[in-house]
């Protein structure tokens, strides 16, 4: 496990037209942990996940000033490929939305637009993403029925394959868990503690409680500043911010 930093956020302001979502982040995101960002709607939290991967730039009229550096290169480099840093930044929102083909089909979609077609490779890698995401088992017997089919919980899962097949370093959750039932969700929850091991985890959780089981670190964001980030235990039990503690304890959002 590589205990040095992942991602580096430095002086970075982001706006939509005229109006300022990010507010001056600076953070630190380690290799191999699981960083949880908390804070009410329009907090910036979504913003800031769809910066690190560059999904912004789909949005007429938005703009940044300052940096964000992935293993210390700027991924708003002129010289980035887009489609290579999104191969290695994936995200996955709120709303599982499988295709509507197989399961193997589905987790296949990726390598196969990267031209990786050879059956016995394209078996193979489906067969990692799925044991990455904990689901294969579940699955294994019916690889060719319609994706459609799967659970709720399933489907997030399927759609987390779908990002691991890319083989990618980091992943951004939006959200996972927003709709799934308490069974699935833990089953969510398992699969991202086994999942730091080999990646580095970004994850705006469904609730406070969730972040509290699973994040190494959390930050919290209000009104697009980041007012607090640290250990997920010292957030949790001795915040250093009066509006931390009063986010932390439900006195607003």
């Amino acid at each position: 496990m590589s205990t040095g930093n992942k991602i580096a956020v430095k002086d970075f302001n982001f706006y939509y037209g005229s109006i300022q979502a990010l507010q001056m982040i600076n953070l630190d995101i380690k290799a191999n942990e699981i960083f949880a960002i908390l804070g009410p709607a329009r907090s910036g939290k979504t913003t800031f996940l769809k910066s690190l991967n560059r999904l912004t730039d789909l949005v007429h009229g938005a703009s940044h000033t300052g940096t964000i550096l992935l293993d210390g290169e700027d991924i708003y480099a002129p010289r980035i490929s887009l489609t290579q840093l999104r191969r290695r930044v994936g995200i996955v929102f709120d709303l599982p939305i499988p295709l509507p083909v197989s399961i193997y089909e589905n987790v296949a979609y990726g390598p196969k637009l990267s031209n990786k077609t050879q059956k016995k490779y394209l078996d193979e890698i489906i067969e990692k993403a799925l044991r990455s995401a904990f689901l294969w088992d579940e699955v294994k017997d019916r690889l060719h029925t319609s994706a459609l089919r799967l659970s709720g919980g399933q489907q997030q899962r399927l759609c987390i394959s779908r990002i691991l097949a890319l083989d990618p370093e980091v992943l951004l959750l939006d959200e996972p868990c927003s709709g799934l039932d308490p069974i699935s969700t833990a089953s969510i929850e398992e699969t991202l503690s086994r999942l730091k091991k080999e990646y580095t985890i970004i994850l705006v959780p469904h609730n406070i409680q969730q972040a509290s089981r699973v994040a190494d670190r959390v930050g919290f964001l209000l009104e697009g500043k980041l007012v607090e980030e640290g250990p997920a235990f010292e957030i949790f039990t001795r915040p250093k911010n009066k509006k931390t503690e009063d986010y932390i304890s439900g006195k607003f959002g």
